[in-house]
């Protein structure tokens, strides 16, 4: 029978949540790197037991971790086993905390400034991995999405990394970050096109290459943003989540600041799918591993209550691409919830009845086993959840 794995990132550390095909009883293993934050954890489709994390702490700085046995044991990539992974007075030395700007003239350019809030141009500065996105064909392959927002990509298994250094040319002097800060926080890898990517970054918008990360362009034409000066400029909007199903990579769907929203030409073109949705301010937005027109989200209240509408938890689903939605809430607290769901914070297994997966700033992580139907929780008292990824293992 199959299983799932189910990779958890917190405020405080990371957990593995195991269970067979059924997903009615779990075990948790961990807390892995107790203390630090744990932004993201994903597995290799290459080789489900290449698992990497980014564990960062505002102290001590970036550190990849990398297990290569499923979450059993974990090393930093480059430092050779047995030798201390700190330095005398406890700071990581790991050779995969490496993350530096390129600014060279033959590909960086000197580009080294972006907006500030005020208007003003402000230096760029790396704070810490937001995502990570393993290859879909090349096991040593992985890319990280990094605040200040930039896109990195490791071929030798994560312990040297090197800036994609022209998604900054696609406009980088006029991002300006968002509350949250400017992250670089999704990846798409097209499964058709090795050479297509997506990206996402708070708050500048999405972006696509079609040369393998050389040449990038915005593809944010259809978006409107209130909140900025023009609010249909091809840079500036907060997106949050993008997402797509990989029969379909040409479809993206977008959980945007406010609006939810959908693109049939590779993001050359959005329209809004908000539809019956209760409010459109949101974080995660998935689909359904079998059912590529059916999408989840989780609406939040506003940009200022980031809880849901009349503490209660509800799941959305559209089974129509967008536009008609129906909230889904067995198993999920009804009153005196003010929780919120964080963007990388859903997954969905791609067993025959697909489970789809959330965390929770409370600590509660759910599953669902048959779509959305039904809820149960893994976890009620995890620290506050940063991200959730699920492997489906044979």
């Amino acid at each position: 029978m199959s299983s799932v794995r189910v990779l958890v990132g917190t405020r405080k550390g990371a957990f593995i949540c195991t269970s067979d095909g059924k997903r009615q009883k779990w075990s948790i293993s961990g807390p892995f790197f107790g203390g630090w934050e744990i932004y993201h954890m994903k597995g290799s489709p290459v080789d489900p037991n290449r698992i990497y994390a980014s564990q960062s702490s505002g102290w001590f700085g970036q550190i990849i971790q990398r297990s290569d046995d499923g979450g059993k044991t974990w090393t930093q990539p480059g430092t050779p086993a047995g030798e201390p992974t700190t330095t005398p007075d406890g700071m990581p030395k790991a050779e995969s905390n490496k993350f530096v700007y390129d600014i060279s003239p033959p590909t960086g350019k000197p580009l080294t400034t972006h907006q500030w809030y005020d208007g003003t141009q402000h230096p760029w500065e790396f704070k810490r991995v937001w995502h990570l996105e393993p290859s879909l064909s090349a096991l040593d392959t992985v890319y990280a999405g990094v605040e200040d927002a930039a896109m990195f990509r490791s071929t030798d298994g994560g312990q040297n990394w090197h800036e994609l250094a022209g998604l900054r040319d696609a406009h980088g002097s006029r991002w300006m970050p968002g509350a949250g800060g400017m992250g670089l926080h999704t990846i798409l890898l097209d499964p058709s096109n090795p050479s297509r990517l997506y990206i996402a970054i708070s708050a500048a918008g999405a972006f696509r290459t079609d040369d393998g990360g050389s040449t990038w362009k915005p593809i944010n034409r259809g978006l409107k943003s209130q909140y900025i000066p023009d609010p249909e400029a091809p840079v500036g909007h907060c997106v949050h989540r993008i997402a797509m199903h990989h029969s379909r990579p040409d479809v993206l769907y977008m959980q945007k600041h406010w609006d939810v929203m959908r693109s049939d030409n590779a993001g050359d073109q959005w329209h809004e799918i908000s539809g019956n949705l209760p409010t459109d301010f949101g974080f995660p937005i998935d689909v359904h591993a079998h059912e590529p027109e059916t999408i989840y989200v989780v609406p939040i209240t506003s940009d200022s209550l980031h809880y849901p509408p009349d503490g209660r938890l509800r799941v959305y689903r559209s089974r129509t691409g967008g536009s008609q939605w129906e909230p889904l809430s067995q198993g999920l607290p009804q009153e005196n919830c003010y929780v919120n769901v964080l963007r990388d914070a859903m997954a969905v297994d791609s067993l025959d009845d697909c489970g789809v997966y959330f965390g929770t700033t409370g600590g509660q992580v759910y599953c669902s086993p048959d779509s959305g139907d039904t809820w149960s929780p893994i976890a009620r008292d995890f620290p506050a959840v940063y991200s959730v990824e699920v492997q489906t293992l044979p």
